[in-house]
Parts: structure tokens; C-alpha cells; sequence
């Protein structure tokens, strides 16, 4: 937090660069004094206009491409929420007083995303400069010099270009294996007896936002189910990697341990040979329906949910621990019992199902139990798709985010 407040609009006009703010609709919201200068336009010409409607493309020119390049780019930084530079451009503009007279210029683009507090493109800031005067530089150099020199500053942008978008296709790939590999870990539960759950799993939206996230169910002697999350520190194939090992182990160990934290303290003793595992968090669960209770226990994980059947939401928060990794060895890891009646929820989940940006985690919590109370009549299938598209943001999660129900 800065110790004096700060006048953001004045900073955006007095930079030095030409720059505009754009909306993800591509209207124009602002644009400082450089561009102004710069375009010879006074700024109620521009506010609220489309860009590409303020400066079109040569009409005279048919191998103009600057607005239609520019429009990808720009496509790109909403779709991606990463920043996109461009490679040099020519694109002629209107001489000042002059319509309908285009001069031939040179720019090189940068576009970049703001980001809303969850994530989503809220504004683009669009920066350009100017190199028209590098690209004719050496104009009195012997004839042919002026055509090389150009042709050698196209050929390193579009290297540039090129270069740029193998690594954006190299980003696609690996999150297509990414979740290619997670979905292959994680497929859609058969009936653990004859009790049902229903699953779900959403990437994060944005390049290579795939992170960690796992859930387990496994069918144990007697009407008993375990059931577990858990969600690994880090992005990508790495993290998702990591997940698969973890996931299995704890799968196992819930299988022979004695109750749900004996498997959380087998699975930490296993992580601590893992690379990439530490802060890992996980909560592991045990149904018990000949009893009707639930035993848990918990590494550092949000506190699963349970509805009963009178709307009320019990966060189960009484046996946590720090995450794998962070805790003291040779101490014995809580769990806790808690009864349910016939017709109760137990939920579990990732934290982002219920976490946003600059938001303190009781809000979520407040937001998943009230989502809970009113839809406490909807089966596990439809509970599940309700939770998700009243907890998770319009323009998707900014995390991943797993879900189970089970309906007791």
C-alpha cells in the first residue's frame, strides 16, 4: 500500500509514450497527451469511438494489414490475459487537416491487460512508438540503402513475430497436455457401493493457469467411503505431475491407514521424497454410514462443508494442520468426528472454488454456505453445476478449482 495517495489518471497523462486505455470491446477510454500530440487530435474525437473506426487502415492501400494485426493482438491480450508485443507495423495515418490524406508511418505496439480482481481483462493499455524516422533513417545513403535497411527492420520483426507466436502455440500444447494428464487422473467416479458423488473439475482460465488440484474417492470395508482433495503448489505439467504421485499414495494409504489422519501422515512422510510437493495442501475424509459419522482430518486445506438437512452449514475446521511439509515431525496429526443425518451434504473442494483476489477467505466461506442453504434441495449432479456457476466468476476461475458431493 503506498504511503500517500497517488493521482493514477495524472500519471497515465503525463507518460511519455503515447498510450491509450481500451476497453476489451476495443472503444477507446482514454489516451494521454503524447498520443494526442502525436495523432493531432484533440480528445473528444477519440473517447468512446472503436479504434479501429478512429484510425482505419489506408483505403487507398490494399495491402494495409496495421488495424488488422493490431485487432489480433488485441483479441489475443483478451483472450489470454497476457500481455502481446507486436512486431513493427506500418500503418499510415491521416494527415493532421488533412482527411483522407495518408502519410506512410512506422510503430511498434505493446498491448497489455488490466486485470480485475478476478482475474479478468478489465481494460487493455495500448502503447505505441513511433520508429518512422529509424526506418527512413540513411535517406541520403546511396540508392538501394533505404530499401535494405527496411527490408532488414521487417525481417527481424517478423522473426520476432514468428518467435513470438511458437512460444504462444508452445504455451497451448503444454496446456492441453496439462489437462489431458489431469483429466486421466482424475476420471469420473463409479458408485462406491451403492452411494453416489458427483465431481467436478474446472481449469483455470488464462494461458497456462493449470494448476494441481485433485480429488479421490475409494470404497472401504463395511459402508464406509473415503474421500479426498487436495490441491499442489505451482502451474503447469510440473505441478500436474506432482498431483498424480500425491494422489495415488493418499488413495492407497487411505485404503489400510486407521482413519483419515494416519493417510495424511503417511502421504507427508511420502511427499518429503517428492520434489515439488512441499505446501502441498490435502483433506482426507472417511464416511461411515453404519454409524452415520464423519471422520476427517486436514493439511492445510479449506474446511470441507457440511449441509444438513435444515439448511444449516457446518464448516468441518476442527482437525487442521499445516500443509505437507510445514509441520513438526513426530507429532501426531488431529482428527475429528462429527455426526450427520440421513439426507446431509458433505462437500469438499479447491480453494478456487470459493477464493478471490484482495478478498478474505470468510467471504468465500459465506458465499459457498449460503449457495449451500439454497439449493440444499437439489440432487449431487445439479448441487454440483449450481455451486460452480454461482461461486466461480463469469469469466471463469483464475484458479482451478475441484468439487465433490455426496449426498448422505
Amino acid at each position: 500500500m503506498s504511503a500517500f495517495p497517488i493521482d493514477y489518471a495524472a500519471v497515465f497523462q503525463v507518460l511519455p509514450g503515447p498510450a491509450l486505455l481500451l476497453t476489451p470491446q476495443f472503444v477507446i477510454a482514454d489516451a494521454n497527451e503524447a498520443l494526442l500530440r502525436r495523432a493531432g487530435r484533440e480528445r473528444h474525437e477519440l473517447i468512446g469511438r472503436l479504434l479501429f473506426d478512429v484510425f482505419p487502415d489506408n483505403p487507398d492501400d490494399p495491402d494495409a494489414s496495421g488495424m488488422r494485426n493490431l485487432r489480433a493482438s488485441l483479441e489475443r491480450v483478451v483472450a489470454t490475459g497476457v500481455p502481446d508485443s507486436m512486431a513493427l507495423q506500418r500503418h499510415d495515418v491521416e494527415a493532421p487537416g488533412r482527411p483522407g490524406r495518408f502519410e506512410e508511418r512506422y510503430w511498434s505496439p505493446v498491448n497489455v491487460p488490466v486485470l480485475d480482481a478476478d482475474g479478468r481483462v478489465r481494460l487493455i493499455v495500448h502503447r505505441v512508438e513511433e520508429v518512422t524516422e529509424i526506418v527512413r533513417a540513411g535517406a541520403g545513403d546511396r540508392p538501394g540503402d533505404r530499401v535494405r535497411r527496411e527490408a532488414e527492420l521487417f525481417t527481424r520483426a517478423q522473426d520476432l513475430q514468428e518467435v513470438n507466436e511458437r512460444l504462444r502455440r508452445a504455451r497451448v500444447r503444454e496446456r492441453e497436455v496439462v489437462l489431458a494428464l489431469q483429466e486421466a487422473m482424475l476420471p469420473a467416479p463409479r458408485p462406491v457401493g451403492h452411494h453416489r458423488a458427483a465431481v467436478r473439475y474446472r481449469p483455470a482460465v488464462g494461458a497456462l493457469n493449470v494448476c494441481g488440484d485433485w480429488y479421490d474417492l475409494a470404497e472401504l470395508p463395511g459402508d464406509r467411503m473415503a474421500v479426498a482433495v487436495g490441491d499442489v503448489v505451482g502451474h503447469g505439467l510440473a505441478a500436474a505431475c506432482v498431483m498424480g504421485q500425491l494422489r495415488s499414495a493418499l488413495s492407497a494409504a487411505a485404503r489400510v491407514a486407521d482413519g483419515p489422519a494416519r493417510a495424511l501422515e503417511v502421504l507427508g512422510i511420502y511427499a518429503r521424497s517428492v520434489e515439488g510437493a512441499e505446501s502441498t495442501t490435502a483433506v482426507q475424509t472417511v464416511i461411515d454410514w453404519s454409524t452415520h459419522t464423519l471422520s476427517y482430518s486436514s493439511a492445510g486445506h479449506p474446511p470441507p462443508a457440511l449441509l444438513h438437512p435444515d439448511g444449516t452449514v457446518e464448516l468441518l475446521d476442527g482437525a487442521t494442520d499445516p500443509p505437507l511439509g510445514a509441520r513438526p515431525e513426530h507429532v501426531d496429526r488431529p482428527e475429528a468426528q462429527v455426526a450427520f443425518a440421513d439426507d446431509a451434504v458433505l462437500v469438499l473442494y479447491t480453494d478456487g472454488l470459493i477464493e478471490r483476489r484482495h478478498e478474505d477467505i470468510d467471504v468465500g466461506l459465506a458465499r459457498l454456505a449460503e449457495a449451500l442453504t439454497r439449493h440444499r434441495g437439489a440432487d449431487a449432479e445439479t448441487l454440483a453445476d449450481a455451486l460452480l456457476a454461482d461461486l466461480l466468476p463469469p469469466g471463469g476461475a483464475t484458479d482451478d478449482a475441484a468439487l465433490v458431493i455426496v449426498r448422505l
